[in-house]
């Protein structure tokens, strides 16, 4: 298993674009704790900490596929770079200025999260550049969601790590400098620097104009509802089951879960159609959901939330994948940023949700949303088959000058021809 990987890393540029990807999104990683952190210190409510923090991912949902688009048009270093200082300038316009006056402290929020790079996306164009290997990159993209959930987990420790030696304030400063360094350290990179995107037809839906790429975006909004939506209903059962300290195991839990299934998904390599693989992934997700019904004790709760959490990495490298395979030339970067903005909204809108469904039916409802969420995604999935395996038989977009892979008669790999 660690061989697969080790390759990869030990590929030209691949650690250094790895890493810095990561650092580089380390402010959008710990934004919202970051924000309720220095709220707190402030005086401030936690309604106000909320709707800042609101602001924020609304404005970074908006802002990805914008700046992946402009990554496409004029190049990683033009965009990448000068988005990460305007981000990291308006949250620290914000740290020095505080909730006074709160007009500022808004569009501080909304500055930052609408220019918070696209460096995701970024990186999955890169891979075919470094990687010469479908399989490698098909390990890569592997590789990258489980690092995901790794940012996702050590992200919250850093920030507090910070608070603790210095103050809210200061962690706000400092993580976003550090961000803008792994920023740096990807657009300097050979790759980043000789990274063209293919020819594009101009067209103003851009990546969104492609009937494949709409419905996995379908199918992710609603993996990303039952993401959000855990998360509130793992709060109700801690409220009644020890407090804090059972939620920090449940949250751990559920990204240990989806770090093994990723480490094991991508040491392996899989035949097949991805979009039939993915449906296959998306059941089992469903099904894992499941038992959290049954509200068990505080340890087999967590061994159930480690389960639920298992298949999450598997499904979101596949759709790496299938969106590379169906975005229509010259868009790559953009269709992996509306990939991170739908399951970003996704998770809001599930969040939002779980609130009153555990306020009406408890703790137990609360847990059934992941489920019923993982089973319109795979009917989505279902409904749109279709339209998901066009570019192994036909078109998926309407015939144009443009050098779309989408109308290829045999499935290939896409991104080696646009890098």
């Amino acid at each position: 298993m660690a061989a697969g990987y080790l390759e990869i890393l030990r590929a030209r540029h691949a650690a250094r674009l790895l890493t810095g990807t990561l650092v580089g999104r380390l402010p959008n990683a710990t934004a919202a704790i970051a924000v309720v952190l220095f709220i707190r210190a402030e005086g401030g409510t936690y309604s106000l900490a909320g709707a800042l923090a609101a602001v924020y991912g609304v404005a970074n949902a908006v802002g990805q596929p914008l700046l992946g688009r402009l990554v496409d048009l004029y190049g990683q270093p033009r965009v990448q770079l000068p988005a990460a200082l305007v981000s990291a300038l308006a949250m620290t316009v914000f740290a020095l200025s505080g909730t006074d006056p709160l007009p500022l402290a808004y569009a501080s929020m909304a500055v930052a999260g609408l220019f918070t790079p696209p460096l995701e996306g970024g990186l999955r164009a890169l891979w075919p550049s470094v990687l010469r290997r479908e399989d490698q990159v098909h390990t890569a993209y592997a590789m990258d969601a489980v690092a995901q959930e790794v940012m996702f987990t050590v992200g919250p420790l850093l920030v507090t790590l910070c608070v603790a030696l210095w103050s809210a304030q200061a962690a706000l400063v400092v993580l976003n400098v550090i961000g803008v360094l792994g920023a740096l350290s990807v657009v300097v990179s050979p790759p980043s620097r000789a990274w063209r995107s293919a020819p594009r037809e101009a067209h103003w839906l851009g990546a969104l104009r492609s009937p494949g790429l709409l419905a996995l975006l379908g199918a992710f909004l609603f993996v990303g509802l039952a993401l959000g939506s855990i998360t509130v209903a793992g709060v109700s059962y801690a409220d009644d089951n020890g407090g804090d300290a059972v939620y920090g195991w449940l949250m751990a839990a559920l990204g240990l879960g989806a770090l093994v299934g990723g480490t094991v998904y991508g040491a392996r390599q899989w035949s097949g159609a991805p979009e039939r693989r993915l449906r296959g992934l998306v059941a089992l997700l469903a099904v894992c959901y499941l038992p959290l019904v049954l509200v068990p004790g505080p340890v087999a709760m967590t061994a159930l939330t480690a389960l639920a959490g298992v298949f999450l990495a598997p499904c979101i490298a596949c759709a790496f994948i299938i969106v590379d395979r169906h975005a229509p030339s010259g868009t790559v970067t953009e269709a992996f940023s509306w990939l991170v903005t739908t399951f970003t909204v996704g998770a809001s809108v599930g969040t939002g949700l779980a609130g009153p469904v555990v306020e009406w039916g408890g703790t137990l409802w609360g847990f059934a949303v992941p489920g019923v969420a993982g089973a319109v995604s795979l009917l989505v999935l279902l409904a749109t088959g279709r339209v998901l395996a066009a570019p192994a038989g036909g078109p998926v977009v309407a015939a144009s000058s443009e050098n779309d892979p989408n109308r290829a008669v045999e499935p290939r790999f896409s991104s080696g021809d646009r890098a």
